[in-house]
C-alpha cells in the first residue's frame, strides 16, 4: 500500500472517548448539526441508527463551539450530550470525498488508537538508544552477506535473510532468518509493553498502518534498515533438500547490505536485472534453499491457496487513484517458506523444551466440511481427487490439502474461479489461532508452529522471542504458563478484529477508485467480470477487466440482486433464482438458465456507497 498524506486531523490525536462518533456536519440555519457516517450500534442510545433520530445539534454556525474550527461538509468527532452538557465537537478529520481522510475517520470510528501516549512514546525512544549503545553479549553476524525483502511501500523491516551454499556438500543450503530482537527494546512489564500487549497487531490498512509498537522502534530502532548495526534473535538452519540437519539459535547483532523488494527479486529471478554482490551469492543460495522447502509442502500436501492481495496508489491529497493486485510470485514465497522454517524451528525448540509460548495452531478440518467441498467443486465440474470412503480427522486434512492443489492447478489452466473456488476451499477449513498447547497447523501440515518473524506488528510472536531467549542462556524468564490461555483468546481476537477493519477499509478504498474510473468512462460502462459467491438473494461479481480470473485481479467487487436479473440471452422476462443445496449455482425455474461460481458475468454500476464500501450491479447482458 502506498503512504496518503498526513491527515486532516488535529494535534495530539488519540483514541475516540465513550460516547463519541464520527459525523459530517451539515448546516441547517444558523445552527451546526452532526449525524454518525458510520453504522455504529454501540456509539449512539436508542436504535444507534444514521439519520435524522440520531442528528445532534452542535451550535451556531461557527464551527461547532469550543477551540476546534469545522465548516459545513467536513467530518469530525463528536461527543454525545451528556447530563449538564450539549454535544460538542472533538477533532477535525478531513472531509468525506477524500478516501484518505475517510480511511482514517474510519480507524478512529473502530476505537483504534491513531497515535500513542507520550509516556509510551518517551519510554520507546530511550530504549532505542540503549540497546543500540549496548548492544550486550551477541554473536557477531555482521559479516555475513545480509539482505531484507519486502513489498517497495514498506517502513519496518523486521526479517532479513543470509545464506551460503556449503562447500563440499551439494545441494546443502546454511540459511540465518534474522529477526529484530524487539524484546530487547520492551521489557516485560514495561508501558510500551502493556500498550502492545493491548493493541495485539498492527492493523494495515490502503495509505495508513496503526502500528502495535511506536514508531521510533518499529520504523527505526528495530527496523533492519541497511547499512545499520541492529540486534536480532537469528534462526540458523543447516539445509540438505528439504531436510533441516542442523538448527541453532543466536541473539544476534548484524548488518543488512541492502533492502530489496519483491519487484526488483522477481526482475533478477526472471534474468532482467542482475544481482550485486556481496549478496548476489546470497540470494542464490536462498532461493535454492526456498525451491526445496516448497516442493517438499507441495509433496506433503500443505494448502496450495494463490490469493492476490490489493495495492493501493494515493496522491498527495489522499485521493485514491488505482488499485492493482498483488500476485504472489517466486520472491514473495522464497520469504514465506524461509519463514515458515524459522517458525517451525522455533516451536519445535520450544515444545521439546516444555517452554511455555504461544503456538499457532490450525486444527484439522471436519470430515463432513472436506466432503462437501468436494461436492460443491463437483457441481461445477472442476475435477478432484477421489475422498476415502470413511475419513478421519488427519485423512481430511491430508485430502483438503490435495483438494486445494487439484483446484489450483484448475484454476492456471482454465483461467476461472481463483477467487471463487479458493473461497469454497478457505470455508471449508477451521480458522487458525494461537493457543498455549501444541495442536499442530493443518494448513501447513506442520505437528508444531509458531509465530516468530513478525514482533514488530504480533504480539504473539512477541511472547515467542521471549519464551526463546529465556533457552539460550541468559538470565531472560520465560513467559509464565498460568497467563497464556487469556493471552491467546485475546490476541486471537484482536487478529480477528482487525482482519474486518482491513477488509473493510479496503473496501472503502475500492469504491473511491472505482468512482474516479466511472467518472472517466461514465456510468453506461459494461464490465467484465466473474461470479465470485452466490447467496439466495444474487451473485457477487468481482470485475473490472477481462472475463476469467483477469477479472477478479482488478480489485472490484459489487452485488447483483436477483430482482434486478434476467435470464442471460433470453426475452428478458422477470426469472425466478433458486440457489442449489451446494450454495454453488442459481437456477433459473422458468427458463433453466444458471448463473454458477467461476462463470463469467457482464455487469454495469448502479450505486457506488464509497462511505461503507458498497456497490450495486445491474447486468450489462
Amino acid at each position: 500500500m502506498s503512504a496518503a498524506r498526513p491527515r486532516a486531523r488535529d494535534a495530539g490525536s488519540a483514541a475516540a472517548p465513550a460516547g463519541a462518533f464520527v459525523a459530517v456536519l451539515e448546516r441547517r440555519g444558523r445552527f451546526l448539526t452532526a449525524a454518525p457516517l458510520f453504522d455504529r450500534r454501540d456509539a449512539l442510545p436508542g436504535p444507534s441508527r444514521r439519520g435524522a433520530a440520531a442528528r445532534v445539534t452542535l451550535g451556531p454556525a461557527r464551527g461547532g463551539g469550543g477551540r476546534v474550527h469545522a465548516s459545513a461538509g467536513e467530518m469530525v468527532l463528536v461527543r454525545m450530550p451528556t447530563r449538564g452538557s450539549g454535544a460538542r465537537l472533538l477533532r477535525r478529520l478531513g472531509r468525506p470525498d477524500v478516501a484518505a481522510d475517510v480511511i482514517e475517520a474510519m480507524l478512529l470510528d473502530r476505537g483504534l488508537a491513531r497515535g500513542f501516549d507520550a509516556a509510551v512514546e518517551e519510554e520507546a525512544q530511550a530504549a532505542g538508544v540503549r540497546v543500540t549503545r549496548s548492544p550486550g553479549s551477541r554473536r557477531d553476524l555482521r559479516e555475513l552477506p545480509t539482505f531484507t525483502i519486502d513489498p517497495a511501500s514498506a517502513r519496518d523491516f523486521d526479517d532479513a535473510i543470509s545464506a551460503e551454499a556449503i562447500d563440499g556438500d551439494a545441494g546443502a543450503v546454511r540459511v540465518w532468518v534474522h529477526i529484530a530482537d524487539v524484546a530487547a527494546h520492551v521489557p516485560v512489564g514495561s508501558s510500551v509493553d502493556r500498550e502492545a500487549r493491548r493493541r495485539a497487531t498492527s492493523v494495515y490498512v490502503p495509505g495508513a498502518v496503526e502500528p502495535m509498537l511506536p514508531h521510533s522502534l518499529s520504523s527505526d530502532a528495530c527496523s533492519l534498515v541497511p547499512g545499520r548495526d541492529r540486534a536480532a534473535v537469528s534462526v540458523e538452519l543447516e539445509l540438505r533438500g528439504a531436510s533441516v540437519a542442523r538448527v541453532a539459535f543466536h541473539r544476534s547483532l548484524i548488518r543488512s547490505d541492502v533492502r530489496l523488494d519483491y519487484e526488483r527479486v522477481d526482475r533478477i529471478f526472471a534474468g532482467a536485472e542482475s544481482p550485486a554482490a556481496p549478496w548476489a551469492a546470497a540470494l542464490g543460495a536462498a532461493r535454492a534453499a526456498a525451491g526445496e522447502l516448497e516442493r517438499e509442502r507441495q509433496r506433503r500436501g500443505a494448502l496450495a491457496l494463490d490469493t492476490l492481495e490489493p495495492e493501493f496508489e494515493f496522491d498527495e491529497h489522499g485521493n485514491a487513484l488505482a488499485v492493482r493486485p498483488r500476485a504472489q510470485t517466486e520472491s514473495h514465497r522464497l520469504i514465506e517458506h524461509l519463514m515458515i522454517a524459522a517458525n517451525e524451528a522455533v516451536a519445535t525448540r520450544l515444545h521439546s523444551g516444555g517452554v511455555p509460548c504461544l503456538y499457532r495452531v490450525h486444527e484439522r478440518p471436519e470430515p463432513e466440511r472436506v466432503v462437501r467441498l468436494a461436492d460443491q467443486l463437483a457441481s461445477l465440474e472442476v475435477p478432484t481427487p477421489p475422498l476415502p470412503k470413511h475419513m478421519s480427522s488427519s485423512q481430511a486434512a491430508q485430502m483438503v490439502g490435495e483438494v486445494s492443489q487439484a483446484v489450483d492447478a484448475y484454476v492456471r489452466s482454465s483461467g476461472r474461479g481463483r477467487q471463487a473456488f479458493g473461497a469454497l476451499v478457505l470455508r471449508s477449513l477451521m480458522q487458525a489461532c494461537y493457543s498455549p498447547t501444541n495442536l499442530g497447523h493443518a494448513g501447513l501440515h506442520s505437528s508444531c508452529y509458531c509465530h516468530f518473524t513478525s514482533p514488530i506488528r504480533r504480539y504473539p510472536d512477541l511472547v515467542c522471542h521471549r519464551a526463546l531467549i529465556s533457552t539460550l542462556g541468559g538470565h531472560e524468564a520465560a513467559p509464565r504458563g498460568g497467563e497464556l490461555a487469556e493471552l491467546a483468546a485475546w490476541t486471537s481476537e484482536r487478529e480477528r478484529d482487525a482482519m474486518l477493519i482491513e477488509r473493510d477499509a479496503d473496501d472503502v478504498a475500492r469504491c473511491f477508485v472505482l468512482e474516479r474510473v466511472l467518472g472517466r468512462s461514465g456510468r453506461e460502462r459494461a464490465f467484465a467480470g466473474e461470479i465470485v459467491g452466490l447467496i439466495s438473494a444474487g451473485a457477487f461479481v468481482a470485475f473490472g477487466g477481462g472475463s476469467g480470473a483477469e477479472a477478479g485481479a482488478q480489485g472490484f467487487q459489487g452485488m447483483l440482486p436477483v430482482r434486478v436479473l434476467r435470464a442471460p440471452g433470453r426475452d428478458g422476462a422477470r426469472e425466478w433464482w433458486e440457489l442449489n443445496e451446494h450454495g454453488t449455482i442459481l437456477h433459473g425455474e422458468r427458463t433453466g438458465a444458471t448463473l454458477r461460481l467461476g462463470d463469467p458475468a457482464r455487469v454495469r454500476v448502479a450505486r457506488v456507497d464509497t462511505l461503507r464500501g458498497r456497490v450495486d450491479l445491474e447486468p450489462a447482458w
